[in-house]
């Protein structure tokens, strides 16, 4: 038998990412990122509002340019010996369709309708419906639906939907229901996105529409009911229960193999969200937190059903079932604003750039501005590096809302301890550390139910950019941080998925060994500032304490 290879495809926020991978060794043999072209030229975005849409031609398009792009390296035959492609995608993430499961967005009439388009994942415009929708499932019944999940939350799927069917009657009329992005690109890629056939990934399913065997699937009609009728249809409509993303979903329909140049025999497994397969792709195993740090962060633990009976961690992270890895819980828990913040903190920085914008040349100006941009951020971790230990303010990282513990999309930041004589170095490292304690009371708060954390692997961005950070984590969690070698986790986990879904292994875990990301660096805590970090972690607490009573 000759090598096989599978393609990985992961959806983000901006772009699309695909690489094809070696399932001997997991070595990538040809990658590309393919940019959505709309978005791009800032379409459908109103951060003002916290409005984030997506056309579906977005999406179509980058996909097919991305994977024929990551095959370009290979010839004829290593094409033929490509039996499976795994997808992720950004997540919750839902588009309004019609019944043969068709976005609204790509209907005559709809094409510039906003709401008839994807809802992204940061779309925070659903915040009054999210607290209605909390309160009505966690009191609203003998059921108490947010025990795995914690508060619901406006980025989610029910929230979405009940503030569109509320703002767009012309969506409500015409939306037969509604399916998310990673579930709808796995039914693009098989030719199926009926809502009654399409195939649904248990990561979606269970952390954002709260699909839970304890009560036999999604939360009951009478009480979807109580907040819109239109919710019970979308709930009757739902179809097939949903399965791990390693099951085989379909083959590649005659359409897309035409388009990407593959053979119709291509297995096309599940789906999953794109830090839940980043957790794959990184090697994620029991006792293991694999922490995805980009714009936010997410954070990923996997535990058997049992071990997790009796323990309150509601406040702490959203539990669903098989949603990483097949018959176990997957645990998903993180911050709403993480790399964000040193952006933000960069772009405060490097706003007297207007004030001389006039007086310079177009060309000096855009040399200026990326000489800035470049420099910005290690210059200041250079500085912060030196900085003596006091004084200390403090930040809360709440940034963009708190995502964990206790979900709050109305939560804002907060700096304490500031004094005149302060510079940007110093309030970057408080920044730093406030975003590294919102960590650290996410990881106390599964230990302190007896969940036992003994590796740490961070991925995504920062973990290979700032040295600064990842050593700062590990002091502050006292806790020895993980590097790996892969760039693109997310699209790893996918062709994870991929491999088992085609049965070139038997299991995620047998597909681990030989294809999962291998560790090349190690933070080690530095035993000499664990106490100067715990009195200040404390003071990160006390601030907190403070911002939720301010509130």
């Amino acid at each position: 038998m000759g090598k096989k290879y599978v393609i990985g495809v992961d959806f983000g926020s901006d772009s699309v990412r695909a690489i094809v991978a070696d399932t001997e060794s997991g070595a990538t043999a040809g990658s590309t990122t393919a940019f959505y072209p709309r978005w791009k030229k800032g379409l459908y975005q109103h951060p003002e509002q916290g409005i984030f849409r997506q056309h579906p031609l977005d999406y179509l398009e980058a996909l097919e340019a991305c994977i024929r792009g990551a095959l370009q390296p290979l010839n004829e035959e290593e094409r033929k010996a490509v039996v499976g492609i795994g997808v992720d995608t950004t997540g919750s993430t839902p588009v309004p369709v019609n019944r043969e499961g068709t976005p609204l967005a790509l209907l005559p009439g709809f094409e510039e309708n906003e709401n008839a388009m994807f809802h992204l994942w940061k779309d925070h415009s659903a915040f009054a419906e999210a607290e209605e929708i909390n309160r009505l499932f966690q009191h609203g019944s003998a059921v108490d639906y947010t025990k795995y999940q914690g508060n619901y939350c406006a980025e989610w799927y029910w929230a979405k939907i009940l503030h569109t069917i509320r703002t767009d009657e012309q969506v409500r009329e015409a939306a037969y229901t509604w399916e998310e992005h990673s579930d709808w690109m796995v039914g693009v890629l098989c030719g199926e996105t009926r809502p009654e056939q399409i195939y649904h990934g248990a990561c979606a399913a269970g952390h954002k529409a709260y699909w839970h065997s304890d009560w036999g699937g999604l939360p009951a009609a009478d009480l979807l009911e109580r907040l819109d009728p239109y919710l019970v249809q979308v709930r009757e409509r739902y179809g097939r229960a949903p399965r791990p993303a390693v099951v085989k979903a379909g083959l590649l329909c005659p359409e897309w193999a035409k388009r990407l140049g593959l053979g119709e025999d291509v297995v096309i497994s599940g789906s999953s969200f794109d830090a839940h397969a980043g957790a794959v792709g990184a090697g994620i195993r029991e006792k293991t937190m694999v922490c995805t740090m980009g714009t936010s962060a997410v954070d990923m633990i996997v535990e058997k059903a049992e071990n997790l009976e009796g323990k309150n961690i509601k406040r702490f992270c959203g539990q669903a079932e098989n949603s990483i890895l097949p018959d176990l819980v997957g645990v998903e828990t993180g911050q709403a604003a993480f790399g964000d913040i040193f952006a933000w903190f960069k772009k405060l920085l490097l706003w007297p750039l207007q004030c001389i914008k006039n007086d310079l040349e177009p060309e000096q100006y855009e040399c200026l501005q990326q000489t800035l941009d470049d420099n910005m951020l290690p210059e200041l971790q250079r500085y912060a590096e030196q900085l003596p230990d006091e004084p200390f303010p403090v930040s809360l990282d709440w940034f963009n809302g708190r995502r964990y513990p206790d979900t709050d999309d109305f939560q804002k930041a907060m700096i304490g301890g500031l004094r005149l004589g302060m510079e940007a170095p110093t309030l970057y490292r408080s920044l730093v550390f406030g975003a590294v304690c919102g960590l650290k009371r996410i990881v106390k708060g599964f230990e302190d139910q007896e969940i036992e954390i003994s590796n740490v692997i961070a991925v995504g961005g920062i973990s290979k950019k700032s040295e600064y950070v990842m050593q700062m984590m590990a002091d502050v969690l006292e806790k020895t941080i993980s590097i790996v070698d892969a760039d693109q986790t997310c699209a790893l986990g996918a062709a994870i998925y991929a491999a088992v879904g085609s049965g070139v292994y038997p299991d995620e875990q047998e597909a681990s060994i030989h294809m999962a990301a291998k560790v090349i660096r190690k933070f080690e805590p530095r035993r000499e500032k664990a106490e100067f970090y715990r009195k200040h972690y404390e003071e990160y607490l006390q601030l907190a304490e403070f911002a939720d009573q301010w509130k």
